[in-house]
């Protein structure tokens, strides 16, 4: 872990989507925790639900530790969640379920970023989950085409409805 870093262990109560999660500490504060590294396909995007169900299977419920140093423009805790040990972003990528977020792979120890590197590759060579689509839209790429369209729609010529 980088200098400063620290360490949230508590239970998983709620499961937001395929990369963030909500933990109840010992001293019964929530925290919302996007997991580090990756960026699963949203809600309304295809296998966002199946992206979901993947992680709440690996740690609804559970006690997680999360390796954190940082918080994201939210407020959210940005950290490796690890569930006995295991790494819950590296199990969405080689599930097919996440895209490892090469954006802030500058942020990982050089072993994580190898990792997941080559849990992406091989989700995508074997064609696991959402890789069954010959050309799936980053999430990033998805809530940049809502973003530009939103402007338009809010310009948009309302139509009274028939009385």
């Amino acid at each position: 872990m980088p200098a400063g870093a620290a360490t949230l262990r508590g239970r998983v109560v709620a499961v937001a989507d395929g990369d963030t999660i909500t933990v109840l500490d010992a001293a019964r504060r929530r925290e919302r925790v996007r997991l580090a590294g990756i960026d699963a396909p949203e809600s309304r995007q295809p296998f966002g639900a199946a992206a979901k169900r993947s992680l709440a299977a690996l740690v609804f419920g559970a006690q997680v530790e999360v390796e954190y140093s940082k918080r994201d423009r939210y407020g959210r805790i940005v950290g490796r969640v690890l569930r006995d040990g295991r790494d819950a972003s590296l199990a969405q990528l080689e599930a097919g379920l996440a895209w490892h977020y090469l954006r802030y792979a500058n942020e990982q120890s050089p072993p994580d970023r190898a990792a997941y590197a080559r849990a992406e590759r091989n989700a995508r060579a074997l064609q696991r989950g959402l890789w069954v689509d010959a050309a799936p839209l980053a999430p990033w790429e998805w809530r940049a085409q809502r973003r530009r369209r939103a402007p338009l729609a809010a310009h948009a010529p309302r139509l009274s409805s028939p009385q």
